[in-house]
C-alpha cells in the first residue's frame, strides 16, 4: 500500500470511528478489515512523514466529522469514537513528530470546573487539541479554582480552557477570571470556555476571551487567540 493509500485509509476509518480491525464503522462490511490502529502502525514501520499523517489523515478526517456533526449526521458518541481514533493516533506519532521537529503550538490546561463531573465534551476538546498540536494537561472533572490556578504556574500555560455543563457550576467559571486577576495571571493566559448552559454573552460577562460551543469552534478560536 503506497503512503497516499495509508493516510487516505486512516482518514476513512477516523471518519467510521473505527479504532481496531474487530471494530464495525457506520458503513456496513468493515468489521476485520485494518482500523486506525493496524494502518497507524504499518505508516509508521513504512516511514511516511508524520506531519502528512497530521494534516493528511487527521485533521482532515475531523474536519468532515464535524461537518456531519453540524448536519446532524452524527451524533456526540460518534465523533467521540472517531476523536478516540485521533487521540490514539495521536499518541502512536509522539515520538516520530519530536524526532520531525514539529514544535508543539503551546501548553494547555483543561477541566471540568468544581462541582462538575461531566468530561465527554472534554475529552473531545482535549484529544481535538492534541491532534491540532497543542500539549494538553488535562486536570479531569470537578477541579478547582485553586488547582487550576496551580497549573497556571506551574506549566506556564498560554491557554486555559474551562468547561461545565450545569448553570449551577458555569459561576465557578467566574471565579477562575477573578483569581487570575487577583494573583496577578490574568495577562499570560487566554481563558476559553464551553459546555451547554455558556454562552458568547456569558463568556463576556465573566471576562473569559473566547466561548467556543464545540471543538471546532476551539481550534478556530485558538487561531486568532495564539500569542
Amino acid at each position: 500500500m503506497s503512503s497516499q493509500e495509508l493516510i487516505e485509509k486512516i482518514a476513512f476509518n477516523v471518519i467510521q470511528g473505527r479504532l481496531e480491525a474487530g471494530d464495525e464503522g457506520f458503513d456496513p462490511g468493515l468489521e476485520g478489515q485494518p482500523a486506525v490502529t493496524e494502518l497507524m502502525q504499518e505508516a509508521l514501520e513504512q516511514g511516511v512523514d508524520p506531519k502528512d499523517i497530521v494534516l493528511g489523515a487527521l485533521t482532515r478526517s475531523m474536519e468532515i466529522v464535524g461537518e456531519k456533526f453540524e448536519r446532524n449526521e452524527y451524533l456526540i458518541p460518534d465523533m467521540l469514537a472517531s476523536a478516540e481514533c485521533v487521540g490514539l493516533a495521536m499518541e502512536m506519532l509522539a515520538p516520530h513528530l519530536i524526532k520531525a521537529g514539529i514544535k508543539s503550538k503551546g501548553k494547555f490546561i483543561i477541566a471540568t470546573v468544581a462541582g462538575d463531573l461531566h468530561d465527554i465534551g472534554k475529552n473531545i476538546v482535549a484529544i481535538m487539541l492534541k491532534g491540532a498540536a497543542y500539549e494538553v494537561i488535562d486536570l479531569g472533572t470537578d477541579v478547582s479554582v485553586e488547582r487550576i490556578l496551580e497549573a497556571v504556574r506551574e506549566h506556564q500555560a498560554p491557554y486555559v480552557g474551562l468547561s461545565a455543563l450545569l448553570t449551577t457550576t458555569m459561576r465557578v467559571m467566574g471565579d477562575v477570571v477573578q483569581r487570575l486577576e487577583d494573583e496577578g495571571l490574568r495577562q499570560q493566559v487566554k481563558v476559553l470556555i464551553g459546555g451547554a448552559p455558556t454562552s458568547a454573552e456569558f463568556a463576556q460577562q465573566i471576562g473569559a476571551d473566547a466561548y467556543c460551543k464545540d471543538a471546532f469552534q476551539a481550534l478556530d478560536k485558538l487561531k486568532t487567540l495564539e500569542t
